[in-house]
Formats: C-alpha cells, sequence, structure tokens
C-alpha cells in the first residue's frame, strides 16, 4: 500500500501543470550546452547556457530595472486591444455592412511589417512611451478582433430569438447569450494578443528608445555581449508566461463553467 501511495504521489507530480514544460525546459538547456562542447560552437555566436546564467544572476537588478518600461508598455498596449477590440468586433458581428468595410482593411492592415512603421510613431511621439504603447497595441489588436467576432458570430440563433422571444431587451439578450458565449473565444484571443503585445513593445523600443528590454538587446547586438543579450530574451520570455498566466488566470474566474476549465477533463484526455 505504501508503494502505491508513493507511485501515485510521483504520477500526480509529474501530471502537475508546471513540471512537464519545467522537465522539458531542463532538457532543452541541457542539449543546448552538450551542442556547443560537441561541436565547440565559439562564445561569440552562441553563449553557454552557464554564460547567461551568470549575466542573470550578475545583472538581475539592471534587467529588472530595465523590464519595467517594456511591462508597461505592453500591459498598455493589451489593455487597448481589449476596450478597442472586443467593441469593433461586436460592431463587425452585429451588421454585415460594417463588415463589410472595416474587415477587409483590417485583414489588409495585416501585411503591412509593423518594424517598418514604428519609426513613423518616434517621429510623431518622440522617444518615449507613446511609441511602444502604440506598437503593442498594433500588434494585439487583430487577434482580439478576429477572436472576438468568431465567438459572437458562433451564437446559436435560436438561443437569441428564445430570448428575444421571453420579452428580453436587446442589451439583456446581449449579456445572457451573446456575450457568455463568445467570452471562449474572446479569452483565446486576448491570450494571443498579450504575448504578440510584448513583442510589440520590443519592436518599439528597437526603433527609438533609451530604456526597456529591447533598448538591452540593441545595445547588447551593438557590443557582441551574445551573453546579456540572451538573458534579455530570457526576461522577454518569462515576461510573456507571467501575462499568458494572468490572463488565463482571469479566464478561469470569469468562466469557470466553460469545459475548457474543467481540470478533469483536461487530465482525462
Amino acid at each position: 500500500m505504501a508503494e502505491l501511495k508513493a507511485q501515485s504521489g510521483i504520477s500526480k507530480a509529474l501530471n502537475a501543470a508546471w513540471v512537464r514544460p519545467f522537465l522539458f525546459l531542463i532538457f532543452i538547456v541541457v542539449l543546448w550546452d552538450v551542442t556547443i562542447r560537441v561541436f565547440q560552437i565559439p562564445a561569440y555566436q552562441i553563449p553557454s547556457p552557464g554564460d547567461v546564467v551568470a549575466v542573470l544572476r550578475t545583472e538581475w537588478p539592471e534587467l529588472l530595472r530595465q523590464s519595467w518600461p517594456t511591462t508597461y508598455a505592453t500591459i498598455c498596449g493589451f489593455l487597448l486591444s481589449a476596450v478597442f477590440g472586443i467593441p469593433v468586433a461586436m460592431l463587425i458581428a452585429g451588421s454585415k455592412t460594417v463588415e463589410s468595410y472595416i474587415y477587409p482593411l483590417l485583414v489588409f492592415s495585416q501585411s503591412v511589417p509593423k518594424i517598418a512603421i514604428a519609426p513613423l510613431f518616434v517621429v510623431w511621439f518622440g522617444f518615449g512611451i507613446i511609441p511602444k504603447v502604440i506598437s503593442a497595441f498594433l500588434l494585439g489588436f487583430f487577434p482580439v478582433v478576429v477572436s472576438a467576432v468568431q465567438g459572437f458570430k458562433s451564437v446559436d440563433p435560436d438561443m437569441v430569438d428564445l430570448a428575444r422571444a421571453m420579452q428580453g431587451s436587446r442589451f439583456k439578450v446581449f449579456c445572457a447569450v451573446n456575450l457568455p458565449h463568445a467570452l471562449p473565444a474572446i479569452f483565446s484571443g486576448l491570450k494571443v494578443s498579450v504575448t504578440l503585445a510584448v513583442v510589440g513593445a520590443v519592436v518599439g523600443e528597437f526603433v527609438g528608445s533609451n530604456s526597456g528590454i529591447g533598448y538591452v538587446m540593441q545595445r547588447s547586438i551593438g557590443t557582441f555581449d551574445l551573453p546579456t543579450m540572451f538573458a534579455a530574451l530570457v526576461i522577454l520570455a518569462l515576461l510573456g508566461v507571467v501575462l499568458f498566466w494572468a490572463v488565463d488566470r482571469i479566464e478561469r474566474l470569469v468562466i469557470p463553467w466553460h469545459v475548457s476549465q474543467r481540470d478533469d477533463i483536461i487530465f482525462a484526455s
């Protein structure tokens, strides 16, 4: 019985949500280090994991200080994406006329590289936080709109008709039927948006900035300080993971009834 309980405890530990990604991350780091040693890759091309860890340990206060502008620009851009993207999606899903005018232009705008127009934001708004926020907003806006439109359009028309037949006002029907049904798709778009917002903020910092993780990376590339650049990449990855996790926690609080939030079904699959 003791052995069975021990095996059960180990099995539960291995099935924890954070254990498997952590083990896979360790495998990648070990493979990275072994590859450098076997093929004798010079440090000026790819730094060893030990060098990156050393930079993270010694330069942690500076990296933490530089991560704040990037985090601030990312969060602001992401919130703007949600505030503007969801209402736009409601208009597109609710009106064929609006969809015919706006939706093609939104798709067309995604073919324009954001790195190409980011310098314009610096010219218009200077080297402050605004260009970074706009870049984060532009990258995060489209996924929110597309996912929300899909969610609002997938509402069962019979449910809407039934709610209206029960003397429900347009606003009450929207709150009781349309919005709850679209929330899973909206949160899917928000999860994509928050990770792309990190990229957008860094793009803005690449173009013109004297602070932020993007600035640290640009400065490191100029001096061929690859360990610092890789350390900055680690900080960006952690930032994206934390923000994604935060949106996922909010999703679990808002729509605990949805099938995607049922842990027993997830583990069973």
